[in-house]
């Protein structure tokens, strides 16, 4: 069975950009990233819109941080796979544009200060959003659309 995690663009900052994240049609928490760009730069470029497969990556020195945070839920990182020019591409915990690192941060709230969105409440929607997700991820492919 195919599941759709769907990341849904909806504001942009200065330098963040909001987005709510769907799981099987359902919403699920807040996200942010970096903003898009024309020319990637590490670190701090939203990546494309498109179609990705997600997959664990037990590799890492985020791996164990999260490993030790979550003992008992973390089977390895949620990664997103296959995004040109991208790699070690996670959602993760997180509450600024400047703790993305390109990846995706999830959070339950979010708010506007001084041209750029914040998450609140980021650990409780990552143990939430984490374990759907990985519980689908055992029983079948999970896809990653970005709009």
């Amino acid at each position: 069975m195919k599941s759709t995690i769907k990341v849904l663009r909806t504001k942009q900052g200065k330098h963040s950009t909001l987005s709510e994240i769907y799981v099987n049609n359902q919403l699920i928490c807040y996200g942010l990233e970096n903003i898009p760009r024309p020319v990637k730069i590490r670190g701090e470029t939203a990546i494309p819109a498109g179609h990705y497969t997600l997959g664990f990556n037990r590799e890492g020195a985020m791996n164990g941080r999260y490993y030790d945070d979550y003992p008992k839920m973390h089977r390895g990182m949620l990664e997103i796979r296959d995004i040109h020019n991208f790699s070690y591409v996670y959602f993760h915990k997180g509450s600024s544009y400047k703790e993305t690192a390109g990846c995706v941060l999830v959070g339950n709230q979010c708010v506007l200060e001084d041209g750029d969105y914040r998450l609140l409440a980021s650990g409780v929607a990552y143990k939430k959003f984490y374990q759907l997700v990985a519980e689908l991820m055992l029983h079948g492919l999970v896809e990653v659309q970005v709009e």
